[in-house]
């Protein structure tokens, strides 16, 4: 399947997979544009995929709010709890930069927030706050009215220059959102297999065949997003 038809699959709110690279993960994500998401998305992620879901958004904007790599919040506490120094990500055997996890958050208007509809709200409405054209002190004011954290959505904030300094599934996925004109911030949720594994690459490639969603591979998005780049200059915040 072509990589337009999975960038128009995208602005119908509709998902794709999205597999990294051989020489790095070797992992496919279930990818949905996050101002889509349904409790019917993440149902499905939750039987096909089975992974982590996940909600990125461009690092430039989480600095900007004021939203921290979770790596940097324990740093920032290592006097108190000195675990957190020795327990420091920096042995990532596919990835030489920190995590992308960022904070936790659940919408205050959920109850536990881990069921699909407390998930799905937390998630669009997330993406409704931080994706509009308003001070960031007004959208900080608004999380803050809105957002409880920690809670059971885990967002992801990708590096600053997406897909230059990392290439993971945060930074891949984002860039999808950005070059299908969509809210760039993914939901995604990592295909798992029954072997107590990541599902190969072939059987995810049989996988999107019977049920027509479009894959694509790390090397294809980067290379349409250096094209994206050229075409359109630096990515947005929001």
């Amino acid at each position: 399947m072509s990589f337009e038809r999975a960038l128009e699959e995208v602005r119908k709110g509709n998902p794709i997979l999205v597999y990294d690279f051989d020489d790095r993960e070797r992992e496919t994500d279930y990818t949905v544009a996050s101002q889509f998401i349904t409790p019917g998305h993440l149902l499905r992620m939750r039987k096909d995929a089975g992974g982590l879901v996940c909600t990125t958004m461009p690092g430039r904007l989480a600095a900007e709010l004021g939203l921290p790599f979770l790596s940097d919040v324990f740093w920032d506490d290592i006097e108190k709890y000195p675990v957190l120094k020795a327990m420091a990500p920096t042995d990532i055997p596919y990835d030489r930069t920190k995590s992308s996890f960022g904070i936790t958050i659940n919408h205050r208007e959920t109850y536990t927030g881990i069921t699909d509809r407390d998930r799905a709200l937390t998630i669009t409405k997330f993406a409704d706050t931080v994706f509009r054209d308003a001070p960031a002190a007004d959208i900080v004011a608004d999380l803050g009215r809105n957002f409880r954290a920690p809670g059971h959505v885990h967002l992801l904030n990708t590096t600053d220059d997406i897909l230059r300094t990392r290439k993971g599934h945060t930074e891949l996925c984002t860039a999808m959102m950005y070059m299908a004109g969509v809210k760039p911030s993914a939901t995604i949720c990592e295909m798992m297999g029954d072997d107590g594994n990541s599902r190969p690459r072939a059987e995810v490639e049989a996988y999107a065949e019977e049920h027509g969603i479009p894959m694509v591979t790390g090397t294809e998005v980067i290379d349409r997003w250096e094209a994206w780049l050229a075409e359109n200059g630096k990515e947005r915040s929001r």
